[in-house]
């Protein structure tokens, strides 16, 4: 069976659970805590940046971090998002986009690169 034909229903029919990860949109910092093995010891790798992609086919859903590592050196990996391997999933900040792939900040570089932040206001939060 190829994976891009699964759904919803064939993933809850072959026992893959919802994972818990809190809803995290385009655009927000998210820090992937993913278990690395080197040998036989396991250790837990955190990996912060902003979701740039999203894709959504069933259980071969995936979403795309990216972040500026030494040098000004970009980083990009991808995280399948039912992996056994990822942890946890912990929303830093939310940011503000108008697309749902953000792969023009590939090209852009220091200050330009950045996301900007949503602005959450009290009377948003108390309705």
């Amino acid at each position: 069976m190829k994976a891009k034909k699964l759904t919803k229903e064939t993933v809850a029919h072959l026992g893959v659970t919802d994972r818990g990860f809190p809803e995290f949109k385009i655009g927000d910092t998210v820090a992937v805590a993913q278990r690395i093995k080197e040998g036989d010891k396991e250790r837990i790798q955190i990996f912060e940046g902003d979701v740039i992609a999203r894709n959504t086919h069933g259980i071969s859903s995936t979403f795309t971090v990216r972040k500026m590592g030494a040098n000004a050196v970009s980083v990009e990996r991808i995280f399948p998002d039912y992996s056994p391997l990822i942890e946890s999933v912990k929303v830093i900040r939310r940011g503000q986009v108008r697309r749902s792939k953000l792969y023009y900040l590939r090209s852009r570089v220091g200050k330009a690169g950045r996301v900007k932040e949503k602005v959450v206001s009290q009377s948003s939060v108390a309705a």
